[in-house]
Order: C-alpha cells, then sequence, then structure tokens
C-alpha cells in the first residue's frame, strides 16, 4: 500500500506539471487538442474525450505532455487562427511553457505547507548523533580516548557531525595502513626524512647497504570533508598517492625502526610515502553534561572500525504556528533545493558518477519504504522535493524540456522571426531520443539497485 501511496504522489506530480501549461494555455485562449499522461511511446492504454481535448494515458507512464493544433500537421484551424499557440505573443507563450515549472514550484509549496500544519513540524535534515554503547577489544585507542556512551559527537576531525553518514564516511576512510595518503603528508614526512639523511636526493636510488635514519615522528592523514560532502549532495572518495604491492611489502619490512638499510631499490621519496602509511588519528569533540569535551585520538583498524554504536535522533522545525508554517516550510524547501542544485552540478561536471543517478523505480521504492517506516508525512515530504526537482530540471535549457521550448522563443525574439520549424523539430527529435535513452539507463541503474541492494 505504501508503494500504491508513493505511485499516486508521483502520478499528482505529473499531472500538476501539465494542469500548468493546460490552464495557462486556455487562459490565452489557446487551444488544447490532447492532454496526455505518460510518453507517446509503446501501446496507449487509455482515450478519451473530455469536450474538445483528447485525454490519452501511454504504458510509457514517465512522463506527460499537452498537445496543441501547432503540433498536428493535418490540423483543420486556418494557419492565421487565434486559437494556435505559434500565434499568440511571445510573452504568453513564454508563460504558457513555463506554467508546468511554476505549477510544480507552487505545489511542493503546497505540500510542504499542508505537513508542516498536519503535524506541526518538519524535519531539519540534522542529526543529533550520540556514542551508544562500547565494544571495541581490549587495548583499542578508544577506551583510551575519553569517549563514553551517551556522549554527543559535535565534531570529528573538524567536520560538524550532523548526520550519521558523515561519521561513518570519516571512520571508514582512516581504515589503518589503507595504502593512500595525502602528498602534503608525505611532502612533511619526506621534508624529517631529509634532516636526518641531509646527502640523499629525493628521487635518488638509495644505494644497496647503506643505512638511513627514520624519523621517530610521523605526520598522519587526518581525514575530513566539507560540508557538501557531509550531507551527501557530493561524492566523496579519498584522494591520494597509493602504495603498490612492492612498498607495502617495504612498509612491513621497516615497520618500528629507526634505521632502514638499503636493497638498493628504492628512494627517499618511497620511503617516505611508506612511513607515511599507517594509522590516521580522528579528533573527536563531544558534548557531555552541557560541556563540549575534545577526546584524545580514536584510530580505527585495518577494516575501519572503532567499536562503538551510534544513536541517531533528528532535530526538527517546529511549525505550531502560521508564522512557523511559512517560515519553517520555506526554509525546508530552500535547503533542500539549493542541495539539490548543488548536486545536479556535481553530476554535470563528473563529481558524482553516472551509476549513482536515479529515477522514479527507486523513487517509488525508496518513497514506499520511508511511508512504512516513518508515516505519510514522509512521503508527501519527498513528493514536495520530486515536484522542485522537477520543476529544476524541466527549466534547463535543454531541447525537449520547457527550458528547451524558452530558449527557442527567446531566439525568436532576438531574430525577430521564428526558427524554421523543421531545424526546430530535428533538434527538438535528437533530444527526445536522448531523453529517453537517459530514461532507460536511469531505470536500469535503479533496478540493479534494487537487485543489488
Amino acid at each position: 500500500m505504501s508503494i500504491v501511496i508513493m505511485i499516486l504522489l508521483l502520478s499528482l506530480l505529473i499531472l500538476v506539471h501539465e494542469a500548468g501549461h493546460f490552464l495557462a494555455a486556455r487562459a490565452f485562449g489557446i487551444k488544447v487538442e490532447k492532454f496526455g499522461f505518460g510518453l507517446p511511446v509503446g501501446p496507449t492504454l487509455f482515450r478519451a474525450k473530455c469536450g474538445d481535448v483528447e485525454i490519452l494515458v501511454h504504458a510509457f507512464l514517465l512522463g506527460g505532455y499537452v498537445s496543441f493544433p501547432d503540433d498536428d500537421k493535418d490540423c483543420d484551424l486556418p494557419a492565421d487562427s487565434e486559437d494556435r499557440f505559434v500565434n499568440k505573443p511571445i510573452w504568453q507563450r513564454a508563460i504558457v511553457v513555463s506554467a508546468g515549472v511554476i505549477a510544480n514550484v507552487i505545489c511542493a509549496f503546497a505540500l510542504v505547507f499542508f505537513v508542516a500544519a498536519w503535524t506541526k513540524q518538519l524535519p531539519s535534515g540534522n542529526y543529533e548523533i550520540y556514542a551508544g554503547g562500547i565494544s571495541a577489544p581490549k587495548g583499542a585507542s578508544v577506551w583510551d580516548s575519553g569517549l563514553q556512551s551517551g556522549d554527543r559527537i559535535l565534531s570529528a576531525n573538524g567536520c560538524d557531525i550532523k548526520n550519521v553518514y558523515s561519521f561513518v564516511t570519516i571512520v571508514k576512510n582512516s581504515a589503518k595502513d589503507n595504502g593512500i595518503i595525502s602528498q602534503q603528508t608525505i611532502d612533511k614526512n619526506y621534508d624529517k626524512l631529509k634532516a636526518l639523511n641531509p646527502g640523499l636526493e629525493r628521487d635518488e636510488i638509495i644505494p644497496a647497504d647503506l643505512s638511513i635514519r627514520l624519523p621517530k615522528e610521523l605526520e598522519r592523514d587526518i581525514i575530513t570533508m566539507d560540508k557538501y560532502a557531509a550531507k551527501g549532495a557530493k561524492y566523496f572518495k579519498k584522494e591520494g598517492v597509493k602504495l603498490n604491492p612492492e612498498l607495502k611489502a617495504l612498509k612491513k619490512e621497516i615497520e618500528g625502526k629507526s634505521v632502514y638499510t638499503s636493497n638498493g631499490k628504492y628512494t627517499l621519496n618511497e620511503i617516505a610515502q611508506v612511513l607515511s602509511d599507517g594509522v590516521h588519528p580522528i579528533n573527536i569533540t563531544v558534548l557531555r553534561n552541557g560541556k563540549t569535551v575534545e577526546l584524545k585520538p580514536i584510530y580505527p583498524d585495518e577494516k575501519g572500525l572503532i567499536g562503538i554504536g551510534l544513536v541517531a535522533k533528528q532535530t526538527m522545525i517546529k511549525t505550531n504556528t502560521p508564522v512557523k508554517i511559512i517560515k519553517g516550510g520555506s526554509k525546508y524547501l530552500w535547503d533542500n533545493t539549493y542541495m539539490m542544485m548543488y548536486s545536479l552540478g556535481q553530476l554535470f561536471t563528473g563529481n558524482v558518477p553516472l551509476k549513482e543517478m536515479h529515477g522514479v523505480v527507486a523513487i517509488t521504492k525508496i518513497g514506499g519504504d520511508m511511508i512504512e517506516k516513518a508515516g505519510k508525512s514522509s512521503g508527501i515530504l519527498l513528493a514536495a522535493l520530486i515536484s522542485m526537482n522537477l520543476a529544476i530540471l524541466n527549466i534547463l535549457p535543454i531541447p525537449a524540456l520547457d527550458g528547451g521550448h524558452l530558449i527557442f522563443l527567446f531566439v525568436e525574439k532576438v531574430m525577430g522571426r521564428p526558427l524554421d520549424e523543421k531545424v526546430i523539430e530535428n533538434i527538438s527529435s535528437v533530444f527526445f531520443s536522448l531523453l529517453i535513452i537517459l530514461m532507460i539507463f536511469v531505470v536500469f541503474n535503479d533496478i540493479t539497485l534494487l537487485v543489488g541492494k
């Protein structure tokens, strides 16, 4: 039932978008031939007349459209008819094209305000993260850190901890001997090596049987992340120099030594790389009994574990008055829309891999799970964010989307005449085909995600 509810919510968003186009067109006296739910690919499941508008439901439900007489070459309306979309002023056509996006934005606000009024609170997106029980083996660094069960974790390595993901990601990427070291840490340890062995150059092979001194105190990589990666809007990947198998074997050979006798294979820089790999301290700040406490560093093991449980409590925005409903709802939408736009930018720049792009199948499953576990209000809020997401995607200047049509209208305004219909048709056809291919790719990603996880 929760999945059915999510499907109905998604269907509502598509209908709202197309209804925006439809109502704007009718307001300016433009004739609407067809109102389609789904894309005209494959069989048509339903067809009926409502007044002079044909209502269609297609098997490929990922979309919708409103069709004007101008889209039908066999239309019997005179070329100069005021009922035609093309004969209306550019500003009216721009409003009709933008109306779907505007409708989705209005719908997003309406859904959020509805939940805010209904539940009298909205999720802030931030969580208070508490340390649960400590289950680390004896001798683990967590026992000496001063951490206590019930401590609220405020930050780790300078990163504000407002969700479980950010803390776990820092811990996992701080695994002991993970073989990835930042160049900055390598350079600092090289300087220490060079100070003890001034006669050697950085990339010079150390002569066989020559003994070199190794520093006692070493710089260690401290893993952190910016606020976008911490929220999951940016793909986090630890960057740095990776140790090859030979250097990993060398690490075992020189570990714990103060002097290393060369075998004539490695440089001082490679020794610095080997020495730089090892433990990665996590400097944690906690809140305990109203006081901020700095813990001693905790060092994850080879598996990226520190041996504590985590408890997350989401902080809520109170919306128990009309003013708080408007302010809280607007802030909720602004914060989430900003992160969506940032994530979209990361996708276009390649910082987020295409395999992380998901669509309606995954959304339906995730939304259904949210409704089942957290109630209908969570599903409605997700639908609000999807509605805003639809508005953002549709306004992009890509032919076959609303933003692309606005670009054509802008060109017409600048040129003083419309582009050739054949040119517009060819461009739109190409991008429409690419859009279908992208949808198929996204659905494949969704299915892979659901089957694999």
